[in-house]
């Protein structure tokens, strides 16, 4: 590379257009193993190409260290002097960053050859979640049996009869307990493989790794958890308020997602949901409402639950593919707001792909949950202003309440969990499930106040969260939500240049650092203030959702 700037060029887009199809090749092998987990045909065929993505970081691991072993001065004149090199700049100011943490040639290609060893605990855990685990029947509400699935329970858990959800509660945690050990073997094993890569690279701590590869100071992280311990008054305040209207001598955490204004008054079937999704999203405009309306007519979205198919819901796809979408559909408005979610997370690759080229066509996991919450947020609007009925009214704003809460307080929680595990093991703790047990649910009452019963099966919920094996990416979801509150306020009350600002961020790509993109878009995340809003935000909507309780 070193020789002359024609050298680089041809080694940097030899090397992209290969990634390129096999990218392609690894998205497809990973859906198809996803709509069924338990095929094992399809298995094969995702390692296969997880061996194929390995063995090319291997085949290609030379090229960072040999790059960075150009003098960074000769290094911005072989660009300044070649005008194709030029639209890659910011692609090697990013490498550039990573100076201190590049090993030799020889080590990163033997660190990169090992990355399906690495990977192999994450593995072993999707596959025991999604496949293997057979959970028990349990009766619904009308006392008919039902085969439990992580689908169901998180349709049970918020049922308006106690005995049902109290019932999926126990008897979900009695599987994980059966394999508390395993699973612990499994999370210590990753988080050994993150804390190991990072010491490797010479970086203070996993979460310094996995935040610097974003250009993310960990000031942010840091930032979220002291302003959210901050607030957590406000979540006692409202747990203490749900206790009050379940009129429940105790409260417990299988209390905590049924609405407490009783049954739901909204539900939608996929066809109701697509509809007012349209609707909803309009707001952005006509050619953002086409590319929905696409992704609804062109079968880019999986719908339905099936036996074996991946649990949750998630937006996928590829730079040269359509962004697919699985969902495990079921009639409610969680599902609705599943379906917006993840329909921002598809807008934003659309965007991205088709207003970047292939360098910059993907984007950073911090802004990615960005556009998928700012969507939550749009619909909250939308359905607060469509309805003036104080029941439906209270029921939208106990669902807003409960998503605040799952996604800034408890996506926050996890976040002080996932940095207690990494540090515990950096110190030479052994992360056994009896410690990540006691820690949790130490944790987790710290989180949810008095008012809440310490139920002992709340601290095996390390054993059930896939995110915990993604490497600090959960704290994502919590700025993320923050910041989409900010975006949707400008959206819905702002002007066409808020509107316009939002596209220009989702067009945005990773042609710019993720801090930039946002303060383009209005929200600088380096500080407290769009926390601070967030969370005002949230005392509004519970003090206008206590007063329909109070007169009601």
């Amino acid at each position: 590379l070193i020789n002359d700037s024609t050298s680089l060029l041809n080694a940097l887009e030899a090397i992209l257009a290969t990634d390129r199809k096999l990218e392609k090749l690894y998205v497809y092998t990973e859906l198809k193993s996803d709509v069924d987990t338990s095929n094992s045909e399809n298995q094969a065929l995702n390692s296969g190409a997880e061996t194929l993505v390995s063995d090319f970081s291997a085949s290609t691991a030379w090229f960072e260290p040999e790059l960075l072993a150009i003098p960074e001065q000769q290094l911005l004149s072989m660009i300044h002097n070649n005008s194709e090199l030029q639209k890659y700049q910011h692609y090697f100011d990013v490498i550039n960053m990573q100076r201190n943490h590049v090993l030799s040639a020889d080590e990163e290609k033997l660190l990169a050859g090992a990355e399906n060893i690495f990977s192999s605990s994450s593995r072993t855990f999707g596959i025991i979640n999604d496949s293997d685990l057979t959970f028990p029947v349990v009766f619904d509400e009308s006392g008919d049996e039902v085969q439990l699935s992580q689908g169901i329970y998180d349709t049970l858990i918020k049922s308006t009869d106690r005995a049902v959800r109290k019932q999926a509660f126990e008897r979900l945690y009695e599987v994980y307990g059966q394999f508390k050990n395993t699973l612990a073997s499994t999370l210590s094993g990753e988080v050994k493989a993150h804390n190991f890569m990072a010491k490797s690279h010479k970086y203070v701590s996993a979460k310094d790794q996995a935040l610097s590869q974003n250009q993310i100071p960990e000031s942010v992280f840091d930032t979220l958890v002291k302003t959210d311990d901050a607030h957590l008054p406000l979540l006692h305040r409202y747990v203490a308020l749900r206790k009050r209207i379940l009129n429940l001598k105790e409260l417990h955490m299988y209390d905590m997602y049924t609405p407490i204004t009783g049954e739901p008054s909204l539900s939608y079937t996929y066809e109701e949901a697509k509809a007012t999704a349209l609707d909803a999203l309009s707001v952005f405009g006509k050619d953002y409402i086409s590319h929905v309306e696409e992704a609804f007519s062109s079968r880019w979205i999986d719908v339905v639950e099936n036996k074996g198919k991946r649990s949750g819901a998630y937006s996928s796809g590829a730079y040269d593919t359509a962004p697919y979408m699985l969902l495990n559909w079921q009639n409610d408005l969680d599902n609705l707001y599943t379906l917006v979610h993840e329909m921002g997370h598809s807008m934003h690759s659309w965007y991205t792909h088709h207003n970047q080229p292939y360098q910059y066509g993907d984007y950073s996991i911090f802004v990615a949950e960005i556009a998928s919450t700012t969507n939550e947020n749009i619909l909250t609007d939308y359905l607060l202003n469509k309805y003036d009925d104080p029941k439906i009214r209270a029921y939208i704003l106990n669902y807003y309440l409960d998503g605040f809460k799952g996604t800034i307080f408890r996506q926050t929680q996890f976040a002080e969990f996932e940095q207690f595990i990494h540090e515990a093991d950096a110190q030479g703790n052994p992360l056994t499930s009896d410690m990540m047990t006691k820690y949790y649910g130490d944790l987790n009452a710290r989180y949810y106040g008095n008012e809440v019963s310490r139920d002992p099966q709340i601290g095996l919920e390390w054993s059930r969260i896939p995110h915990f094996y993604y490497n600090f990416y959960v704290y994502q979801y919590a700025t993320g939500f923050a910041a989409a509150t900010t975006l949707a306020n400008g959206i819905t009350h702002g002007s066409k240049e808020n509107v316009q600002e939002y596209l220009n961020y989702l067009s945005a790509g990773s042609a710019n650092y993720p801090i930039e993109v946002m303060k383009s878009a209005g929200v600088n995340m380096t500080q407290s203030t769009y926390l601070e809003k967030a969370f005002d935000t949230f005392e509004k909507r519970l003090d206008e959702f206590e007063k329909i309780i109070e007169n009601n």
